[in-house]
């Protein structure tokens, strides 16, 4: 397999993927970087046959390593989220549509997040997310309803704060 040719048709997806998990432009280059390079790894004495789901597989996977990592540091950030320097930049920043939906998104558990990222905004099978996940697949279909209706409780009641 070329790799030059997966990286150019899936880096946007992996990179979208990546940045919606950190919310951070600059870790989801890195770990988008990380992941073509264990895709390369792998990709050298095998073949895949189905390299997309794989890929968001190998990225998720780069993503559980880096969170395992950045474990040590939570004291600082909850120091950070005590404070709260919301600038009004940051603030203008939230309020727009998606990155507001990304940032409730983030308020979910961990697999409904993740459910609903790889099957709603990457639109992978639901069997395939399942599969990246390592879930069984009506846990996943449960994880993905559950997500969705809290999705919706927390929008109707901002709608109604406003």
């Amino acid at each position: 397999m070329d790799l030059e040719l997966l990286y150019q048709r899936y880096v946007n997806d992996l990179y979208r993927y990546l940045f919606s998990l950190s919310n951070d432009h600059y870790l989801a280059e890195d770990m988008v970087h990380e992941a073509f390079y264990r895709a390369y790894l792998f990709l050298e004495g095998s073949e895949v046959d189905a390299v997309k789901p794989w890929l968001f597989k190998v990225a998720y996977r780069v993503f559980i390593d880096y969170t395992r990592k950045r474990k040590r540091l939570i004291l600082k950030e909850k120091l950070d989220e005590q404070l709260d320097y919301r600038t009004p930049e940051k603030q203008t920043i939230d309020k727009d549509g998606l990155q507001n939906l990304l940032r409730l998104i983030r308020t979910l558990s961990d697999n409904e997040a993740q459910a609903i990222l790889l099957c709603d905004f990457h639109q992978l099978k639901l069997i395939e997310a399942a599969d990246i996940l390592n879930l069984n697949l009506n846990t996943l279909k449960s994880h993905l309803i559950r997500g969705r209706r809290k999705l919706r409780e927390i929008l109707q009641k901002e709608r109604s704060n406003k």
